[in-house]
């Protein structure tokens, strides 16, 4: 049996939980599943029985747990070196950690008015100024990233910064925010692959619905 264990939250909608999942399965690093679905407003109470912050996702290591998203990636790819989470190359590893750090801190825009969910029909959504702002700024990130490592992913090899991105693929896939080539490009080679197929699969034959989540 594995030795980590990943709590996440509902599959259609919780792309923080949709971060870690999709590294552990790119990089075919075991793992168990746990599934704890919120349907409440703010979560779910039974969060707090495995999570300190009472959020998803939670990695679970033996004794030790892990919380937040780009914290677990940080240490999977500690205890996992040999996948390659990070590129090899120092300046490399920089831009993939400022790019995955602004993902983190940053467009909250987007984030609030296109949260992520799989079973919403395709379709061009008429959105602020500011979340334009973010889609360009996300744009600019991809294209300068995949002319330099010429693809497939943002640095070649699938990273933890194509992991932190994956859910504005699909944001961006389902709000219709970019018809930018360089987002189709990006959008084909993410979703082509096993990891994201096997995690969409299941996102939309989810029957939960969280009426906050849904624009």
């Amino acid at each position: 049996m594995p030795d980590f264990e990943l709590f996440i939250g509902n599959k259609n909608y919780s792309s923080w939980s949709f971060r870690p999942w999709i590294a552990l399965k790119q990089k075919q690093i075991p793992f168990r599943e746990t599934l704890v679905p919120f349907d409440f407003k703010n979560g779910n109470p039974d969060f707090a029985a495995f999570s300190p912050s009472h959020k998803v996702p939670v990695l679970k290591d033996g004794a030790l747990t892990v919380w937040d998203s780009l914290a677990i990636l940080e240490y999977v790819a500690e205890v996992h070196p040999e996948t390659g989470l990070w590129p090899e190359d120092r300046s490399g590893r920089a831009r993939a950690r400022a790019i995955s750090a602004e993902m983190h801190a940053g467009f909250a825009a987007l984030r609030g008015a296109c949260p992520m969910n799989m079973r919403r029909p395709s379709g061009k959504l008429e959105v602020s100024d500011a979340v334009n702002s973010d889609v360009a700024r996300i744009v600019g990130i991809w294209t300068e990233c995949l002319d330099l490592s010429g693809g497939p992913f943002l640095f070649g090899d699938f990273t933890i910064a194509d992991a932190m991105y994956a859910p504005v693929v699909s944001r961006f896939a389902t709000y219709g925010l970019s018809s930018d080539p360089v987002v189709e490009r990006y959008h084909g080679a993410m979703t082509g692959t096993q990891a994201w197929q096997a995690w969409y699969r299941e996102a939309v034959q989810e029957t939960w619905v969280v009426e906050e989540e849904e624009v």
